[in-house]
């Protein structure tokens, strides 16, 4: 076994990490461990951009206004507003570090428009290749600098005096390291793939969560789960991600008849929010429909999207035709351990950035493109907190730890996991459904890992550690909101609360524009 100390660890490799990383690099000694490669992240195969406000014409009023419509006023109003105010200054900061952003002609920003979104404000790298291209630049800037363990996944954290002390883990080798760290930062994504169609990276199990929840963090709104509308799918197999953004420059959804899907059924048409979209297309397929992404309207569909081009090549799928088959599938995890707008999880010196953490600022369902927003405004903050501990507080290692073995037993492999959640905790829930699920959990003793158990053992007790608080959670809230839909529960939406929220800006100036953004809505 190995010891190790650093100043910082960092848990994942996505945006969020590498982001809190580079804010850090310059003040204190880091440590990133990452169960697979920094590149098999949900970040850097992110098809979609950042949305932020980058033109005179929009307002962070109305960012915020659509963030928590979609969000169907479950948001953290003082952090969303945070996300909304921050957010271009950071796309200012990428500029400076020399990320390539799309660009017109003129040298101005390219700018999209996607799902929810009333004005074009989707800034883009590589057309469908933002996330790649953004984290190639963080960790170029950061590589010389950390320490980067690639396929180590983390056993469990270490908890002393109901503080976080570190974590220990494990290598492809079998080797266990044991990390002691002034701050340690959850930054392994959500639990996207805990579903059997889902867009996500193969490393991303719901990790952070299990492990947040063995520490005795606080976690929330674990029951909202994005589905995502345009996954391609084809002869029972799932491709990859079909962005959002084919639909912001002009995608339509259709039947194989041709017929609208999304016609009458929301103001937004096409770009409605995507808990609405995926409902919609799964009522279809459900009743025997097959439903196509129409993209024969698009302009230079290929140059544009390149990434989603070799997807449709490698499913064997003729873009000539106009048409690429899609369903919903499982994409973002609005829950996770509950942080305060500087990162703080519940147990001091326990940090949560980008999917892992609950700021709130997604609600109950995520506005398209403010993913990787929230993972570097919240990255930057969380950085700055943990740079304004004290020396006291940043040297609080253990004298000793104490390690217990736990008893072998039998866990459930990946696929059974992902088949419970996908029938019972999918787009559309019931109280039935969500109990017996609850049941086949529970017939399970999930224990926290030990040395014993091997990289796919660790990850599949935090498979059911997070699959069990999700059904459990779902179970819970008896109403229908955003993400999470209950067959037997009405939705719970109301545009009241906003209207009132809106305007109880302190600055009478932002206040005056968000009343004007306001009225342009809810008129």
């Amino acid at each position: 076994m190995n010891v190790e100390s650093t100043d910082v660890l960092i848990i994942g490799s996505g945006i969020a990490g590498l982001m809190t990383a580079e804010c850090l690099r310059s003040h204190k000694n880091v440590t990133i461990i990452t169960k697979s490669s920094f590149q098999n992240s949900n970040s850097y195969h992110a098809q979609g951009g950042i949305a932020a406000v980058t033109e005179k014409e929009d307002h962070w009023a109305e960012h915020f206004i659509d963030t928590v419509k979609a969000g169907s006023f479950h948001n953290e109003e003082t952090l969303t507003e945070i996300l909304v105010k921050e957010g271009p200054d950071m796309i200012r900061t990428m500029e400076d570090w020399k990320v390539p952003f799309d660009r017109n002609k003129d040298g101005s920003l390219t700018l999209g428009r996607e799902g929810g979104h009333r004005r074009a404000r989707i800034v883009h790298a590589g057309g469908d290749r933002t996330g790649s291209k953004i984290v190639d630049v963080l960790y170029q800037r950061i590589s010389h600098h950390i320490t980067v363990q690639e396929f180590e996944i983390a056993g469990d954290l270490i908890i002393k005096q109901g503080k976080c002390v570190g974590a220990w883990t494990k290598n492809a080798n079998g080797e266990v390291t044991v990390y002691f760290a002034a701050s340690v930062i959850l930054a392994s994504g959500g639990a996207a793939g805990l579903y059997n169609v889902n867009s996500n990276d193969k490393s991303i199990t719901g990790d952070s969560i299990a492990l947040a929840f063995r520490a005795g963090a606080v976690l929330s709104d674990l029951e909202f789960i994005q589905f995502h509308p345009t996954m391609l799918f084809t002869n029972g197999e799932s491709f990859g991600l079909v962005s959002e953004a084919v639909r912001g420059e002009g995608g339509t959804l259709v039947t194989s008849e041709g017929a609208s899907v999304m016609s009458g059924v929301h103001e937004m048409g096409d770009l409605a929010p995507r808990d609405i979209v995926s409902r919609t297309i799964f009522e279809y397929i459900q009743k025997g429909y097959e439903i196509f992404l129409d993209v024969s309207k698009v302009k230079s569909f290929t140059n544009r999207f390149p990434a989603i081009t070799a997807i449709c090549r490698n499913a064997g799928i003729v873009l000539n035709e106009g048409r690429i088959p899609v369903a919903p599938g499982a994409h973002f995890t609005m829950g996770g351990a509950v942080t305060n707008q500087w990162g703080e999880t519940t147990v001091p010196h326990l940090y949560a950035v980008g999917e892992a953490s609950r700021t709130g600022v997604h609600g109950a369902n995520r506005l398209a493109s403010n993913s990787l927003l929230e993972s570097v405004v919240f990255a930057k903050r969380t950085a700055a907190r943990i740079m304004a501990l004290k020396e006291h507080e940043a040297s609080l290692f253990p004298v000793e730890w104490e390690y217990t073995e736990q008893q072998k037993r039998r866990w459930p492999e990946k696929q059974e996991i992902q088949r419970q959640m996908t029938q019972y905790a999918g787009i559309v829930r019931t109280r039935e459904g969500l109990g017996e699920a609850i049941r086949w959990f529970e017939n399970f003793s999930i224990e926290k890992p030990d040395y014993h158990c091997k990289p796919d053992e660790i990850e599949r007790i935090n498979m059911l550690q997070t699959g069990w608080l999700i059904v459990t959670s779902a179970h819970l809230r008896t109403e229908s909101r955003g993400g999470h839909y209950r067959s037997d529960f009405p939705s719970n939406d109301d545009n009241c609360w906003l209207k009132k929220q809106v305007y109880r800006k302190k600055d009478q100036n932002e206040q005056a524009e968000a009343k004007k953004a306001a009225a342009g809505i809810f008129s």
